[in-house]
């Protein structure tokens, strides 16, 4: 007890302690806290070398305007830590590689050389330049495990502004606007919360959770299966289009009407 209590009193005990808790802290940090950023890179795609092909798509069709590393240029912004979420919204929508700059990129078509391994190895290497949002799972997207009621009231407090109470997009400022979701995958959708791409704000977990962004592509991917049970839809933009076309068509109607019945009774007196 003695040899301990004087070990305690000696210069560099204090140093010993320090180093010794440094050394367990660390420890315990490596084995407790999540894979690095560019293993991560591996888990959100799934295999090792994703990242190395992924590199060498992106050198081909996307360093000219992010720049060799990701770190942007003025014809691109940087792409570290954008995460895989944002390039599988990007590209599998066909708005990345973009064709004109513009206001906002659209959804058009995909590149012949987008397919699924590709988006998932460009993900991966993207991923692995700084981590960022990473790829929904199936069951995080999955409709059929949503809640429409729920999804329609969190829809209707967040997105109609912009995209319609139906997701059929809206005009915004600047060249820009809400695009329509009738095109859109529950993955994308599920991305585009995560991501916030465009001019469309960030709406992460602590702000509308997992389960509740579920319930959202359930009712988005509910309102599309929905019929029109007055007839034509429309485009489905709501009761101010419906009025007008009833209005004009109404009109016309009632004035083709009046000119017929004149003309009737014109050729009855002579």
């Amino acid at each position: 007890m003695n040899r301990i209590t004087a070990g305690r009193r000696h210069p560099l005990a204090r140093y010993a302690v320090l180093l010794l808790a440094l050394g367990l802290l660390g420890g315990f940090y490596t084995l407790a806290a999540p894979t690095s950023e560019r293993a991560d890179a591996a888990i959100a795609s799934g295999r090792a070398d994703d990242v190395a092909e992924g590199k060498k798509l992106f050198e081909q069709s996307c360093s000219s305007c992010h720049g060799l590393n990701a770190e942007g240029t003025k014809n691109g912004p940087t792409l570290v830590g954008v995460g895989a979420a944002a390039v599988d919204f990007q590209v599998s929508s066909g708005r990345m590689p973009l064709a004109n700059p513009g206001a906002q990129a659209p959804r058009k078509p995909t590149a012949p050389w987008v397919n699924e391994d590709t988006v998932r190895q460009l993900s991966a290497y993207i991923q692995s330049l700084g981590g960022g949002p990473t790829v929904p799972t199936d069951e995080q997207v999955d409709p059929a495990k949503g809640d429409k009621s729920k999804g329609g009231e969190l829809f209707r407090a967040n997105c109609i502004q912009c995209h319609n109470f139906v997701g059929a997009g809206g005009a915004l400022t600047q060249g820009k606007y809400a695009p329509p979701l009738n095109e859109a995958t529950p993955k994308q959708i599920y991305e585009a919360m995560i991501t916030g791409p465009q001019a469309m704000p960030v709406f992460n977990d602590s702000i509308i959770t997992p389960d509740q962004k579920r319930d959202m592509i359930a009712y988005i991917v509910g309102v599309r299966e929905e019929p029109n049970p007055g007839g034509a839809g429309l485009g489905r933009i709501g009761p101010v289009t419906e009025g007008i076309v009833a209005w004009i068509v109404g009109i016309s109607l009632l004035v083709l009407a009046a000119i017929w019945i004149t003309a009737k009774k014109r050729q009855a007196h002579q």
